[in-house]
């Protein structure tokens, strides 16, 4: 099945110390098997980096 979700990156790429995307905080393991993940995988994803990004800023 192809996935349908599009990456939720928003070209503000770069790592933190914890290897987290700073622009879509999504961890460098899930950008690289982006490609590679289905819809439900992804979802989950997406769901994991808004909690890092509210988790790391509160006031988002």
């Amino acid at each position: 099945m192809i996935a349908t979700i599009s990456s939720p990156c928003i070209s503000v790429c770069a790592l933190d110390h914890d290897d987290v995307c700073i622009g879509c905080h999504r961890t460098a393991k899930e950008i690289r098997d982006w490609l590679l993940m289905d819809d439900d995988e992804r979802l989950e994803v997406i769901t994991k980096a808004a909690e890092r990004g509210c988790k790391n800023n509160p006031f988002a």
